[in-house]
């Protein structure tokens, strides 16, 4: 069984999607970026110590940890602080094209492994109201970038290049991959998800 080293609710709904078994145990890590650490580097630096964090207490299970950011200019959009954050953010992606970068890693059998996938998301350009509207729903602000692909803001989302589970938070298809590399095939079973 997988271990998901995240309490994204995000996670939890794409593994159990494709059918994978896992529980949750979340990771608890100081996410403070280091000094001029690139977005890539950032992403995958945390979702390695999630991983490892969480590795310790399943000495005999494959542990996910992952993280996503969303790049502008070389800026990381994290989750908004506030409102005005939340507005600022929706602000620097209207009317053009931002990256979001997810980093899995996967500790198993005394291996750490990790990957990087990348997606390229286009948002309409919004209006003042629009953004105010967005950011009263609520939506926004547990959300790196400030958005949600998978619900209101799916209404200004006309394309993307890449994955979409990645921009929800969790490119399936790569973490299905990096666990391929342990030897053995997913998903094992379609059993119930358990959390600790």
């Amino acid at each position: 069984m997988l271990i998901l080293a995240s309490a994204s609710p995000r996670r939890r709904e794409l593994l159990a999607a494709a059918g994978l078994a896992f529980r949750v145990d979340a990771a608890d890590v100081d996410e403070t970026p280091w000094p001029a650490e690139t977005p890539d580097a950032y992403a995958e630096r945390l979702a390695r110590a999630k991983a490892a964090a969480v590795a310790a207490r399943w000495p005999h299970a494959p542990v996910l940890g992952a993280d996503t950011v969303v790049i502008v200019d070389g800026e990381i959009l994290g989750k908004p602080t506030d409102v005005e954050d939340a507005a600022r953010m929706l602000r620097r992606i209207s009317g053009r094209s931002h990256t979001v970068l997810t980093a899995v890693a996967i500790s198993w059998r005394g291996v750490m492994r990790s990957a990087m996938e990348s997606t390229e998301v286009w948002v309409n350009a919004l209006t003042g109201d629009e953004i105010a509207a967005y950011v009263a729903s609520g939506e926004p602000m547990d959300k790196a970038g400030a958005y949600a692909i998978q619900g209101l803001a799916s209404r200004v989302i006309p394309r993307i290049a890449g994955s979409y589970t990645n921009v929800v938070g969790l490119p399936v298809t790569t973490v299905l991959r990096l666990l391929s590399t342990y030897g053995g095939s997913y998903p094992e079973s379609y059993a119930s998800v358990s959390e600790s």
